[in-house]
């Protein structure tokens, strides 16, 4: 399996154990989908950095030029070809857990799907995938449905907004 570091920064989140437990399943379908073949124990390394609005809009603006709160931000620590196995590093993974807690709940899903989305689309974006343009995000979406939907998960782009609210991920 791919050697995934966890590091909670902030209250509120589940356990570790828990967090490992979804991160690994998230991962490890995103590879089995994606058939990068069967990761080898060690073989390459992710972190996953679970923290808080106000830690994330300090990335955010760094990194983004975006002075507000995001989802998920994705570093990767080496470029990769969409579709091409990745290297020994992969990169980190940073989520917000107020955002992610305010979007399930506006987007009716349960939290642990959307932590769990959330994870996919940050590591399609350590393996080369991105949304800039509607061709790329057309292709990124289709993975993450595959992947979700090997999780049993349901199409996170098939949403009912409670009161008909408006989200701003961006």
């Amino acid at each position: 399996m791919i050697d995934i570091d966890i590091m909670i920064e902030a209250e509120g989140w589940p356990e570790e154990a828990a967090l490992r437990q979804l991160a690994e399943r998230a991962v490890l379908a995103s590879w089995e989908t994606l058939e990068l073949g069967a990761p080898g124990e060690g073989e390459t390394e992710l972190s996953i950095v679970f923290t808080d609005d106000a830690a994330i809009q300090r990335l955010n603006a760094e990194w983004r030029g975006k002075d507000k709160p995001t989802n998920v931000l994705s570093f990767p620590a080496f470029p990769v070809e969409a579709g091409e196995r990745p290297g020994p590093m992969l990169g980190d993974i940073v989520i917000a857990r107020e955002t992610v807690a305010r979007e399930a709940a506006l987007e009716i899903k349960p939290f642990d799907h959307h932590l769990t989305h959330l994870i996919v689309h940050g590591l399609l974006h350590l393996l080369g995938y991105d949304h800039e343009n509607d061709e790329e995000a057309e292709e990124m979406e289709g993975w993450e449905r595959r992947i979700l939907h090997a999780l049993s998960i349901p199409d996170p782009y098939n949403v009912s907004l409670k009161d008909d609210e408006p989200i701003d991920n961006a």
